[in-house]
């Protein structure tokens, strides 16, 4: 995504937790807003600790509950998505409603590697329509070994 589209999109990500919070009755406190403005600039798939860290650096008051109901506050309005891989840690990307992206997952560093594939997505709904089934949204996930983890460990893999 360029520079562009990206400060739009949290411009729109903005207004949609704005307006998410006015329906629910909540304010805008300093440090949620430290917070929102540090996941806006992290990179994808933050952990809490990982946020928290960021946010502490600046604020060294921050605590892990604000910072976790921050993200649960951003996951509940569709600011931001939630996801889980597998290894028990939860971690939180920006929603982008306008594009689909899926996941390669390395199992031994954990990294993660966000791609997209129109052949997948196309064969995904042909799928769909072959089983008559109305599809609403997925996930795809891969999970395997990424070639760094491999070139560190050449041994033979299945």
């Amino acid at each position: 995504m360029s520079s562009t589209s990206t400060n739009g999109n949290i411009e729109h990500l903005r207004d949609v937790l704005t307006a998410y919070m006015a329906r629910k009755g909540l304010r805008s406190t300093e440090q949620r807003r430290l917070i929102v403005e540090t996941f806006f600039h992290a990179h994808s798939h933050i952990t809490i600790e990982e946020l928290l860290g960021r946010v502490r650096s600046a604020d060294p008051r921050v605590g892990y509950a604000t910072v976790y109901r921050t993200l649960k506050l951003l996951a509940e309005s569709g600011v931001a998505n939630e996801r889980h891989f597998g290894d028990g840690v939860t971690r939180y990307e920006l929603a982008d409603g306008d594009t689909h992206h899926d996941h390669l997952i390395c199992i031994e560093c954990h990294g993660i590697t966000e791609f997209e594939e129109p052949r997948i997505e196309s064969l995904q709904d042909e799928v769909a329509r072959n089983y008559g089934f109305d599809l609403r949204t997925h996930k795809h996930e891969l999970y395997g070994v990424c070639a760094d983890c491999q070139a560190r460990s050449p041994k033979t893999r299945n």
